[in-house]
């Protein structure tokens, strides 16, 4: 390895000065011919507290043990992670956003702070992967990230079940349509193995949306976490980042605006989550990359939905890789005009030379994925709105909505659980527009995902019926008229904060309409008379963040929220 790709070279590489340096590594197993090797960083999201990450520590084995035979010096380091699924309906779920930010810097603060060479970093849950990749952006040292997979679906009666089968169940079991049999089944089957949840939700979306991105080996996203190619594919994401190290790969060679077009563009083929909205503004922003809330919109234009997938499908993500997974999708997308194949990988080869082998129909004997001609939807699926109730964007998620459009009464609530009583106590009625306010970046803080609440809704039969609006945001599990990241947030004085019980709200996701219905006279005097509410935390990591985050429409990002 040269002085030029190796960051430590100007530290540990002779002379009486560095000794010190290379006395330090020695003790951690260094040998004289060690210290001409990259060293290359493991970031590590192994927690026995989650299924979504349990599995990790096996594939981190296989990567030192790969990093070692290709001639690296592998160092492994930790970082935390925080799972919704746990944290879902509590005060915990604070700190689900915020530990993206937390992540990206604890990455970041190891890896340059040991001027490693590289980084190989392996993540499960689903703030994970985002801060894995915004971190590698912000640094621009050679990375590249391996997922901790996705978990086998349980059953319960013949019946596939994912984490939102749970959530689903506490609706229907609370209106008396279902038994408790039925209700503690579902609870205890829901989650067989370990693995990140199973639908097209947070997790696997983003995996998948790397491997368009450039950032994770093809064909590797939607592996399960227990079975041996999962293994298989850690051990080679080792080798290639090794061959980036030494061929001067960077990231910031690969993420690009034209290769986060075709994230986003699997985003939509795929029916994925609304945070990858979020996520992506954040990596664009930390790659440089120029790239705003609008530009959603203009790729969703032109993808269609081809994907049957949970939670508006049938299909979970091992049914989805069986059918040829993201691969094949990218290669329809390819031949259709709607992906750029002349983007980098990390592979060391185009997106497009990578897919030749690829078919250009999906095969026959399967109906996961669904060729250009036949798709589950002529469009993509997020819809971002704008309108007096959302003058600076809101995003929503059309997917399994027979109703794109809905004028009702505002219910109006100042967290998620005060909605949620109200949900349970059944005084949510058909045709009501649900408002979660004080959920945002600053006012949550961190943007609670809703999940408990709309997964009430669906239990109860009102998934249809009912619209939800939050400045906060939703699992990748949510499905129904929901609309999240409404900005400016209720904190900030937001209109969202102007609502009063009663007011009638249109939301027209074919207009790309929200609008609070009344006059501009009276908008304008609730916002005089509006008063800012106390912080919820005044101390702590919540407390800076509240002080720190930029809005939704810019990705919720900490690190420039003073930027323009």
């Amino acid at each position: 390895m040269t002085d030029k790709l190796n960051r430590r070279s100007h530290l540990i590489t002779g002379g009486v000065a560095r000794s010190p340096n290379r006395a330090m590594l020695r003790a951690v197993g260094f040998k004289d011919e060690d210290f001409d090797k990259p060293i290359v960083g493991v970031a590590n999201g192994h927690s026995t507290m989650n299924p979504c990450n349990a599995g990790i520590q096996p594939l981190v084995d296989r990567a030192m043990a790969a990093l070692n035979s290709a001639g690296a010096m592998p160092q492994v380091f930790g970082f935390p992670t925080v799972t919704d699924g746990i944290g879902m309906g509590t005060e915990g779920m604070k700190y689900s956003l915020v530990s993206r930010e937390v992540i990206a810097d604890a990455i970041e603060v190891a890896v340059n702070g040991q001027m490693m060479d590289g980084v190989l970093a392996v993540g499960g849950c689903d703030k994970n992967m985002p801060g894995c990749v915004m971190a590698i952006a912000r640094m621009n040292v050679p990375g590249i990230f391996v997922y901790g997979g996705t978990i086998k679906p349980g059953f319960w009666k013949g019946q596939a079940l994912t984490i939102v089968s749970p959530f689903e169940a506490v609706g229907a079991f609370t209106a008396g349509k279902m038994s408790k049999e039925d209700f503690e089944g579902i609870e205890r089957n829901a989650c067989p193995t370990v693995g990140a949840c199973g639908g097209q939700y947070t997790a696997n979306t983003m995996s998948s949306s790397f491997e368009a991105l450039g950032m994770s080996l093809l064909g590797s996203s939607q592996m399960a976490a227990p079975d041996p190619d999962k293994a298989d594919s850690a051990a080679e994401s080792a080798t290639v980042l090794v061959e980036a190290i030494r061929n001067n790969l960077k990231p910031r060679d690969i993420i690009t605006r034209k290769s986060i077009e075709n994230a986003i563009a699997l985003v939509m083929a795929t029916g994925g989550s609304t945070n990858a909205v979020l996520h992506y503004l954040a990596i664009a922003s930390a790659a440089g990359v120029k790239w705003n809330i609008d530009d959603f919109e203009r790729v969703r234009r032109k993808v269609p939905v081809l994907c049957e997938l949970k939670p508006t499908g049938r299909y979970v993500a091992v049914d989805f890789h069986r059918a040829g997974g993201v691969p094949q999708v990218l290669k329809i997308l390819l031949d259709n005009g709607v992906l750029h194949g002349e983007c980098m990988t990390i592979h060391g080869k185009t997106l497009g030379d990578m897919l030749k082998a690829v078919p250009s129909q999906p095969r026959s004997d399967q109906d996961v994925i669904r060729p250009w001609s036949d798709p589950l939807y002529r469009q993509g699926h997020l819809v971002v709105l704008k309108g007096n109730l959302a003058p600076e964007g809101a995003v929503a998620k059309m997917t399994g909505v027979k109703h794109p459009t809905i004028t009702g009464p505002a219910r109006v609530f100042n967290s998620e659980p005060e909605c949620l009583k109200a949900i349970m106590a059944r005084k949510i009625k058909p045709g009501d527009v649900i408002v979660i306010r004080y959920e945002g970046p600053k006012g949550g803080p961190g943007m609670q995902e809703m999940l408990a609440p709309t997964s009430a809704l669906i239990g109860q039969g009102l998934g249809e019926s009912v619209a939800l609006i939050t400045d906060g945001r939703f699992s990748g599990g949510t499905w129904g008229m929901v609309v999240g990241h409404v900005a400016p947030e209720a904190y900030e004085g937001g209109p969202i904060a102007l609502v009063k019980e009663g007011d009638p709200i249109t939301i027209d996701a074919k207009m790309r309409s929200i609008e609070l219905n009344i006059s501009a006279k009276e908008m304008a005097a609730r916002k005089k008379a509006w008063e800012q509410p106390k912080p919820r935390y005044t101390k702590g990591v919540l407390a800076k963040y509240i002080r720190t985050v930029a809005p939704a429409n810019r990705g919720a990002i900490t690190d420039a929220a003073d930027e323009a």
